[in-house]
């Protein structure tokens, strides 16, 4: 077995793509296969080395290493060898239509109520008038003449799919410029790597029923097996735009959302499975495309969120020692890890255990708050100070629940929520204790 995950460096990584990596890498893993990373950039316009190298970036930090790595822009040659072979089928014809002039031929069928593909005149050119269109200075493009009947196959995911070949029109494979299209450029790559399972989205299923046409042709040997995943939506179900940044993954990393969440989160979009936060080596034993849905499944950024919360509570101190603020030690994690949403969020309540926060004052809990400094208790502190404190203060003025807790929470951490104060009041201090008790008095 052997699959491939080709992006193209016109952008960053999406969910969408790093799904489909995601179980390309999982599939040959499961599978003792090999797993080749492409860069498709033939787009010598929109190809960017910035984002070819954000690619490699962003797999590896999501936990996706590659087999083999080839860039097409390395290939030229290649391609040119099988346009020649296709010519010489009489398979790839040249065409010298402007854009302007197909769309009137567009429109003109749509007017007689046929579908608007292309009729092939240029099929009717003969060699003269090709020569002498070039001596004026024409270049022409090249369409590979699609057989009639269909491409069918049956779909990994989908079930049996089908194409109607004579319901589309002739795909151009190689530019005016000389530069070749996708849809040729990967059959070609798919069929010299050896490429023996195809994962991607579902909007490629018109391009799997074209590539089977041209893969015949250059002589295609074992059959190459089709997953093509359902894409994905919002959390609304509408369509999951693949340009806006919220959803890239490199956005996701500054946002601090960890690769085992969305990993997690990914692996289990269309099944039955509960999402689980993991990293990609944890499951592959439990993978498979068997059970995934035919529908759409829907995105939730929140419920990413949700698993992120649900990795970062379980995380071991070890594991983010690197990425914490400095100062921040084992007890502090341990103390406010069930709080964060993301890694990021732990400089604030570092700033809230060791720093000089201004708590808001609470005049009208002066009384209360005068009588827990007077029952505050020497140090050193540890895990009981809290509760024999806060037990004696209750004793002390009748309070009970919310009246007795939440003065002094927002007085010690000038928050209404957040960590088991039982663990941060010892990270916080006496002295600071003292001077926030002191200082929401007013």
């Amino acid at each position: 077995m052997k699959v491939r995950f080709a992006p193209s460096p016109t952008g960053y990584l999406h969910v969408g793509n790093a799904r489909a990596a995601l179980a390309n890498w999982l599939h040959a893993r499961r599978h003792g296969g090999r797993f080749l990373l492409r860069l498709d950039d033939t787009d010598a316009e929109r190809s960017k080395p910035e984002f070819a190298r954000a690619i490699e970036e962003d797999l590896r930090w999501l936990g996706l290493d590659w087999d083999e790595f080839l860039r097409q822009s390395d290939r030229t040659a290649l391609y040119a060898a099988a346009a020649e072979k296709l010519k010489a089928q009489g398979r790839l014809y040249p065409c010298l239509e402007s854009e302007e002039e197909l769309e009137f031929k567009r429109e003109q069928r749509r007017r007689q109520g046929k579908p608007p593909v292309y009729d092939r005149a240029a099929l009717k050119m003969t060699a003269e008038q090709l020569a002498k269109a070039e001596a004026n200075g024409k270049t022409p493009y090249w369409r590979f003449k699609l057989s009639g009947g269909e491409a069918t196959w049956r779909d990994e995911v989908l079930g049996e799919r089908r194409v109607k070949l004579p319901s589309l029109s002739d795909p151009v494979l190689v530019r005016a410029d000389g530069t070749f299209l996708y849809t040729f450029t990967s059959v070609v790559d798919d069929l010299e790597t050896g490429i023996t399972d195809i994962i991607r989205g579902e909007d490629h299923v018109t391009n799997t029923g074209i590539q089977l046409d041209i893969m015949g042709a250059l002589g295609m040997g074992r059959p190459i097996r089709f997953a093509h995943l359902p894409l994905l939506t919002d959390a609304e179900g509408g369509p999951l735009s693949k340009r806006l940044a919220s959803v890239s993954l490199r956005q996701f990393r500054r946002d601090g959302i960890e690769p085992a969440a969305i990993a997690g989160y990914l692996a289990a979009l269309g099944s039955r499975r509960d999402p689980e936060p993991a990293m990609p080596a944890e499951m592959v034993q439990g993978w498979s495309l068997d059970g995934l849905s035919k529908s759409a499944a829907r995105f939730d950024a929140k419920q990413m969120l949700a698993l992120n919360r649900k990795y970062l509570h379980a995380l071991p101190y070890a594991a983010v020692r690197g990425r914490l603020p400095e100062g921040a030690g084992e007890a502090f994690w341990l103390a406010v890890r069930g709080n964060l949403d993301t890694v990021g969020e732990a400089q604030d309540w570092l700033d809230v255990a060791e720093g000089n926060i201004l708590p808001p004052v609470q005049e009208e809990e002066a009384d209360f708050l005068r009588a827990a400094l007077d029952t505050l208790p020497p140090e050193p502190w540890n895990g009981d100070t809290w509760p024999h404190w806060t037990a004696e203060l209750a004793q002390r003025t009748g309070r009970k629940g919310r009246a007795l807790y939440w003065p002094l929470r927002r007085a010690l951490t000038g928050e209404e929520h957040g960590p088991d104060l039982k663990a941060l009041l010892p990270l916080i201090g006496r002295d600071r204790a003292v001077r926030r008790l002191t200082h929401s008095m007013g």
